[in-house]
């Protein structure tokens, strides 16, 4: 047993592209003091005591590359830093929070170590760091810990804090599709894509779905109405505001009726099938009660109960609804029945995955009523075999999209056209939804706008369905991602330089460019902030605007230690250099080496349709062309330098200078020159840092003469513009 803490020293959420891997980790350096003379394999009862508490750690596979690695290298001796990387991505995982990346690896100071792990939530994710270290800690001293109680924290932590599985759905979908993301509140407003190539959602919302026609759905009786014009077959009805109105009109529509309020939704103050004076007269006082307009008195339409989910101009999914019946024992109440046949269910829950919903007879009005239609309450106790009827609505999950008949489909489809949604739910009333709606008496009973996507993803029965992916096709075209160019510039060489004059030359070009670097924030021409911008909020400021064409971003080596890249690919990516590695001791960055690592950062997340563009003259630098997936432009004074000599037998393009001329050049064939003495002389005589902006411009597309163009009319001392 050992008397030893392991100290935190320091928690840093890394929140984009890092040193460690493309997504946000909580990096922590860990100190864990004399631990580090007592591997694993030499704490007795350690192996046992940690697998009984977490024996989900069996699927984890480390460094063997299968499940059961990591506890090969528990058994054989490994250091508690590697075991609490472990530790917490098992936290999480029991949490709903899924995760399987996390590494940690040793600093030149003995017992100090540096640890990553992959979190979708920063707070959830340092919760789980501090409740790995008290859980590690219990296991090594052989004391007590109370893991029930920790993963019920952190799970109510998941459920408020983290995206809601309809959200998250859809941004999994986007990333599938290279389209990149940004959670803009803490909430389930969500950016996909960049800049003007951004769309927004909002759950089941996009920045398309129309205001008026979210008002015409909450409007019952004038979506009725609208519906009724256009051909869609709806119950006959009408709005009433008073009980003795709605029975007159109950009368007049024809019994049984049903009842809900004017704008009501997610079933509440709805009720059906009824023929008695007193229960229509109870059911519209609860209606009145659910609402804040008027009361709809309608024809009940008899049958099943279905969502389809518009997206678009097509049906995506169709569930069908049941009603939920209890059968008395002649000993149980009502209230008892329900929660041992019904909410014993484990499709049953109150979080936002459960496919169906809790019943609380005791706490719903709408249960209640029907009860009482039945002459029971929910403390009554129904005699042996007796089947009484607890829900005639709702429990819409069973997945009934494969059976759907055509006509049902465009039925429901101009019905939400109707309306004016671009994603809808609508509720029909079907006998059988595999048959032609002429064939039978079906309605269209509502039109929802953001509607509920669970049902359809986690079905009770039947098939899932691709929502996410739909939705993601209903906001971009097939060759779309969302993505704007955007440059990276990386290096301790004139860098502020190179991403103003790359910035200049997208504008003279056309574009309306962000730029965030060491001399401020810019729009276009106009500097919007003259504070330092090399950080994840000046940057982040570029992606989130709708106006931005293009974005340059300057990015520092400790940037990227302490924050991470702001973007998750880039077009172009400039390394001007790696140097400097002592100015960067804090963060145990004490060679050129762990330097390099930092800085190929920028090259690691190009696109493959993207650039790197490098400093042929810096050997490391040049090191680094193979790990872009894209394709590689070298510049140099000279070229005669290898990295360029090689590049042009190859047939790749190259930037360099001949007789005082930027020569570019597409293997042996030049493309342009442009002439040093053309330039003002604070950029004639920074050749390199010229060559490296035209490079990068040469990578997006501008041609050598709007290039030549463009470096005559810059102004880098200018702060008015870029």
């Amino acid at each position: 047993m050992t008397t030893t803490t392991i100290k935190l020293l320091r928690v840093t959420y890394l929140r984009g592209p890092n040193i460690w891997t493309y997504r946000p980790v909580i990096e922590a350096w860990v100190d864990i003091g004399a631990l580090e003379d007592q591997p694993s394999n030499t704490i007795p009862g350690l192996y046992e005591r940690l697998t009984a508490l977490l024996p989900g750690l069996q699927a984890h596979r480390c460094g063997v590359g299968e499940p059961g690695g990591f506890l090969q290298r528990l058994r054989d001796g490994t250091w508690a830093a590697h075991i609490l990387e472990h530790v917490v991505i098992e936290l999480q995982n029991l949490a709903g929070m899924q995760s399987g990346f996390g590494k940690a690896r040793e600093t030149s100071v003995r017992g100090v170590y540096k640890m990553a792990f992959r979190t979708r939530q920063e707070q959830v994710g340092r919760a789980a760091l501090a409740a790995a270290n008290d859980l590690l800690m219990a296991a090594i001293d052989d004391l007590p810990y109370d893991l029930d109680s920790t993963i019920v924290k952190l799970r109510d932590m998941v459920d408020s804090l983290c995206l809601g599985p309809s959200t998250a759905h859809i941004v999994d979908a986007a990333t599938d599709r290279g389209i990149p993301h940004i959670r803009l509140t803490e909430g389930n407003l969500v950016q996909l894509g960049h800049g003007s190539s951004q769309r927004r959602i909002w759950t089941a919302e996009t920045d398309h779905t129309s205001a008026i026609a979210e008002e015409i759905a909450g409007d019952k009786d004038l979506t009725k109405s609208l519906l009724s014009a256009c051909g869609v077959p709806v119950p006959q009805g009408q709005l009433v505001q008073t009980v003795e109105e709605a029975w007159e009109v109950a009368q007049d529509v024809g019994l049984p009726v049903a009842i809900k309020p004017e704008d009501g939704n997610h079933g509440r103050g709805v009720s059906l099938d009824l023929d008695q004076r007193h229960d229509v007269e109870a059911a519209f006082t609860l209606a009145q009660g659910q609402g804040s307009g008027g009361v709809i008195i309608e024809q009940f339409i008899p049958g099943n109960e279905h969502r389809l989910l518009i997206v678009g101009k097509r049906v995506i999914a169709a569930a069908r609804g049941e009603t939920a019946s209890v059968t008395g024992d002649g000993q149980s109440t009502i209230l008892e029945l329900v929660n041992s046949q019904l909410n014993s269910d484990p499709r049953r829950g109150i979080n936002e995955d459960a496919p169906l919903g809790l019943i609380e007879p005791d706490k719903s009005a709408e249960i209640q009523l029907d009860l009482e239609r039945q002459g029971f309450t929910a403390a009554s106790i129904p005699a042996k075999d007796k089947t009484v009827l607890i829900q005639r609505n709702g429990n819409v999950s069973n997945d009934v999209t494969d059976i759907m008949h055509p006509t049902v489909a465009a039925m429901a489809a101009l019905a939400a056209r109707v309306v004016g949604l671009d994603i809808a739910g609508v509720d029909m009333v079907l006998e059988d939804i595999s048959k032609p709606l002429t064939s039978q008496r079906g309605a269209v009973v509502e039109v929802n706008a953001s509607p509920g996507l669970l049902a359809h993803l986690k079905p009770a029965a039947g098939s899932p369905r691709p929502i996410g992916k739909a939705i993601i096709e209903h906001l971009f075209d097939a060759d779309k991602n969302g993505r704007i160019p955007v440059v990276g510039v990386t290096g301790t060489r004139n860098t502020t330089r190179i991403a103003r004059l790359v910035a200049w030359l997208l504008f003279i070009s056309g574009k309306h460019v962000g730029l965030s670097c060491q001399d401020g924030f810019f729009l276009g021409n106009r500097q919007v902030e003259a504070k330092d911008g090399v950080n994840w909020e000046g940057s982040e400021r570029v992606l989130i605007n709708r106006g931005v064409d293009a974005g340059v971003f300057e990015n520092s080596s400790r940037m990227i230690l302490s924050e991470g890249l702001a973007y998750d690919k880039c077009s172009v990516g400039v390394v001007t250099d790696v140097s400097d590695f002592e100015s960067l001791s804090e963060f145990y960055i004490d060679t050129s080496d762990k330097l390099y690592n930092v800085i190929r950062t920028q090259v690691d997340v190009i696109l493959p349709s993207g650039t790197a563009v490098l400093n042929a003259a810096d050997p490391q630098v040049v090191q680094m062309a193979p790990l872009c997936d894209g394709n590689v432009i070298f510049y140099g004074l000279d070229a005669k330098l290898p990295a360029i000599a090689n590049h042009r037998v190859g047939g790749e393009r190259v930037v360099y200078l001949h007789k005082q001329h930027i020569v570019l050049s597409q293997g042996m064939e030049e493309v342009g020159s442009i002439p040093l003495n053309t330039l003002k002389p604070s950029k004639a005589d920074q050749p390199e840092m010229v060559m490296a902006a035209v490079a990068a411009a040469w990578a997006l597309g501008l041609s050598p003469e709007l290039i030549g163009a463009g470096l005559r009319t810059f102004d880098s001392t200018s702060k008015k513009s870029i």
